[in-house]
């Protein structure tokens, strides 16, 4: 059974990085604009192309559009893996918890403040970003302060529901008080884009991104020791209340920074970790995290590559239901067969 998982891990790892680099290369080179491999080739290299018009089009938008999208599916469905076994719910997911609302919140005041200017100018573009981070923020302190004394994840879990309804609730409430230029800000804003992410803020995106990633695969061994209960994983000397915390601290990072970066980005953090179980057929999150991770970055590229590539452009919001839902009825149909492995 080791070698069949073994072989499993291997196969999965070596599928899904050709994957990733047959999407990323699909997504340099499909989209509104038709630009040759070889011209793609030539500006990757430095060399350029002869055609300014394409050297912008590859280096600062379709490069910093796949590297968003890869980091933004390796944080979210790395977060709804942390959830599902942190709960113990394989319907937990990133916006379960309320972060994602809460991102939404801090924009939402900052659509009503500026008058509907958002993402318009420079400042605006930044406003979104600190008030999402912000609302983030307010929202996962709001969680830690709970889990200090509420020790049932399952109380946890409903607290993050009524916290994302009460958010949702306020939201509805701007929009209503705001202009009509502020409410179509904020909904395009809602749909969901990973070509929001210049350049130049490529480095401070993928940083915090990666940092939480690493954070989380320091947190194997408790995770796994979680997967038999809080009881035995007390037993087994691991600090239950304080790695909860810990991991509500990962997962509440990398959603707020994928959500002030790209928007709420729905199902992904929810349908991956079940793809990654159902290929590994084990919940051992040495093997199960870095599946998630490829699994995830290649789902976001596909979405990518689907919203933008055969010009017209799609909210992802409209494409990751029609992802997800399949996946989750599969789940609810035969959750037996999908339950935590050994």
């Amino acid at each position: 059974m080791h070698k069949l998982h073994s072989h499993r891990y291997t196969l999965a790892v070596c599928g899904l990085a050709l994957l990733l680099l047959a999407l990323a290369a699909a997504c340099l080179l499909v989209g509104s604009v038709d630009i040759d491999a070889g011209a793609v080739l030539s500006i990757l290299s430095g060399h350029g192309s002869g055609n300014e018009a394409w050297d912008v089009i590859v280096v600062q938008s379709r490069v910093p559009t796949i590297a968003t999208a890869a980091l933004a599916g390796a944080a979210l469905s790395v977060s709804g893996l942390l959830l599902q076994t942190t709960f113990n719910n394989p319907l937990a997911g990133p916006s379960i918890l309320g972060v994602s609302t809460g991102a939404g919140l801090g924009v939402a005041i900052v659509m009503l403040a500026m008058g509907g200017l958002l993402g318009e100018t420079a400042a605006g573009y930044v406003a979104t970003l600190v008030g999402a981070l912000l609302g983030a923020g307010a929202v996962l302190a709001l969680l830690v302060a709970f889990s200090a004394v509420v020790h049932s994840d399952t109380m946890l879990l409903i607290i993050g529901i009524l916290v994302s309804y009460l958010a949702s609730s306020v939201i509805s409430l701007l929009n209503s008080l705001a202009s009509e230029q502020g409410v179509h800000s904020y909904v395009t804003w809602g749909f969901g884009n990973f070509s929001g992410v210049a350049l130049s803020q490529l480095p401070v995106y993928a940083s915090v991104v990666l940092a939480g990633l690493a954070a989380s695969m320091l947190m194997v061994k408790p995770l796994n020791a979680m997967l038999l209960g809080a009881r035995y994983a007390q037993n087994l000397g691991v600090n239950t209340h304080r790695v909860r915390i810990e991991l509500l601290l990962i997962t509440g990072v990398l959603t707020a920074v994928v959500t002030a970066f790209c928007g709420p980005i729905g199902f992904l953090g929810l349908v991956v970790p079940h793809l990654a179980r159902l290929m590994l057929s084990t919940s051992n999150h040495s093997r199960l995290l870095p599946v998630t991770i490829l699994a995830g970055a290649d789902t976001a590229l596909l979405c990518a590559l689907l919203s933008t590539g055969f010009g017209h452009v799609i909210p992802l919001n409209a494409i990751t239901p029609i992802i997800g839902v399949p996946v989750i009825i599969y789940i609810l149909l035969n959750r037996r067969k999908i339950q935590y492995f050994n």
